[in-house]
C-alpha cells in the first residue's frame, strides 16, 4: 500500500515514514500543499496522512482540491493536524477526511495501528 505523508515538519515526516516502512508500507513525504497535491498526482497513494499548516496551501485548500478531482477523490484522507478545535474538525470531515488526528494527544503508534486497521478493512 503506497501512503502520502503531507507534512513540513521534518523530524515528524521522517519517524511516520520509518514506522510505517517497517510495517510494509511504500510511502513518500511531500512537505507543502503544492507538493503535496503534486505527489498525490504522480505517486498514485492510496492513503495520505495530512496535516492543516502547510506552506504554500494549507491542508484545507489540499484536501478540497483532492476531493474535487476525479482521479484523487476516492484516496483516504487521515488528517494529523495540532489544530484541535471543533470547528477545524468539522471543516475537515464536512471538505472528505476520513479521520482526524490532533499530534499532541495520540501518540504516533496509535496512528499507524490506524493506518493498519484502515488497509485490513479497506475502510
Amino acid at each position: 500500500m503506497r501512503i502520502l505523508i503531507v507534512e513540513d515538519e521534518q523530524a515528524l515526516a521522517k519517524v511516520l515514514e520509518e514506522k510505517l516502512i517497517k510495517s510494509g508500507f511504500e510511502v513518500k513525504i511531500a512537505g507543502d500543499g503544492e507538493a503535496a497535491l503534486y505527489a498525490a498526482g504522480v505517486f498514485k497513494p492510496e492513503m495520505i496522512l495530512l496535516d492543516l499548516i502547510l506552506p504554500k496551501k494549507d491542508g484545507f485548500e489540499v484536501l478540497k482540491e483532492l476531493k474535487a478531482s476525479p482521479t484523487l477523490a476516492t484516496i483516504p484522507v487521515i488528517v494529523l493536524s495540532n489544530l484541535g478545535e471543533d470547528e477545524n474538525l468539522k471543516k475537515a470531515f464536512a471538505l472528505g477526511a476520513k479521520d482526524y488526528f490532533v499530534k499532541s494527544q495520540h501518540p504516533i503508534n496509535e496512528i499507524i495501528d490506524k493506518v493498519k486497521n484502515i488497509r485490513i478493512s479497506g475502510k
